[in-house]
């Protein structure tokens, strides 16, 4: 645990469950439907979106409930908004595919604006989407691969990618 990680408990926790190929249910909670995340062809069937997908639209999510709540706190009427995000994937030094950037465009479609009041949302909204500032800055990723054998006690090792590849 790093000294930027809280001693709380986790805001969320999430199950992955392998169906076959590379399809997977992801248990969100009792209070959600199953999400259910595929590879693209060759690899898996698409049957749903991948990680790269759900990253996208966690960052294009974060940020338009983020432009929205200030929007509405500064009594400004959303009648609609649109976001459109696009992923990037780049290979790395490695050869590796790696998330280079997103590129996310809100569109709110807005019944009236204060000029001050909307920029002061312009210039706030982005500071306050955890989900986007954290991906701006790293997050920490703590992985340990604990495999479950008939024949006893496996060794656990600890995973962590070389030293600048980026995860």
């Amino acid at each position: 645990m790093s000294e930027t990680q809280s001693d709380a408990a986790p805001s969320a926790e999430l199950h992955l469950e392998l169906e076959k190929g590379y399809r997977f249910r992801v248990d969100m909670g009792e209070h959600f439907e199953p999400l259910m995340m595929d590879e693209p062809e060759p690899l898996g069937e698409a049957s749903g979106p991948n990680a790269s997908r759900v990253l996208g639209a966690a960052v294009g999510n974060c940020l338009s409930a983020s432009l929205l709540y200030c929007l509405r706190r500064a009594r400004i009427d959303v009648d609609r908004l649109h976001t459109d995000v696009e992923v990037y994937p780049v290979r790395n030094e490695r050869g590796r595919l790696r998330i280079g950037s997103i590129r996310v465009r809100l569109h709110p479609e807005l019944a009236d604006v204060d000029g001050g009041r909307y920029d002061r949302c312009l210039s706030l909204f982005e500071d306050f989407c955890v989900v986007t500032d954290s991906v701006r800055h790293g997050i920490e990723v703590d992985v340990a691969v604990e495999p479950a054998l008939p024949a006893g006690d496996a060794p656990r090792r600890e995973v962590t990618p070389p030293a600048g590849d980026a995860g």
